[in-house]
């Protein structure tokens, strides 16, 4: 399981290194294979799953019927842009210039644990969606069982 938050800076090449925290639960995880995506919900943040968790994923995902506009556009935010990346020996990934470039990621970024998956978010998205409260009316029924 993937928590915590990182602050990463991504190099002139397009590649951030993965933090020593999370360098053995990668391995672990998917032998090393991760897979980037885009996150439809939220702009400037990309999606990283263990390759075997991204499978889960992206069969559910087109195991939806392609005649509906919304499922066609999830398809192609998730599976279409999806790309395969490997660590290299120093555990640095490279980030698509497409991705990076779409979600804002530059010098500086965010990498978020989020329990199967990692969030890598562009410092101003990130930071912008961190100082939003979550108002009285839209807690969910879902939350009100919670105890925080």
């Amino acid at each position: 399981m993937f928590q915590g938050e990182t602050a990463i800076t991504v190099d002139d090449k397009g590649r951030l290194t993965i933090p020593t925290s999370y360098r053995d639960l990668v391995v672990a995880a998917c032998a090393n294979r991760l897979v980037l995506t885009y996150n439809p919900f939220e702009s400037g943040c990309l999606w990283v799953f263990p390759h075997a968790e991204w499978e889960k994923v992206r069969d559910q995902v087109n195991a939806l019927p392609s005649v509906k506009a919304v499922h066609r556009a999830l398809q192609m935010k998730l599976v279409g842009a999806a790309a395969i990346v490997e660590p290299d020996s120093a555990a640095r990934i490279l980030l698509p210039a497409s991705q990076r470039a779409a979600a804002g990621i530059e010098k500086k970024a965010v990498l978020l644990g989020m329990g199967n998956k990692f969030e890598l978010w562009s410092e101003q998205a990130h930071l912008a969606k961190i100082r939003q409260t979550i108002g009285e009316d839209e807690i969910s029924d879902d939350m009100t069982d919670l105890r925080l």
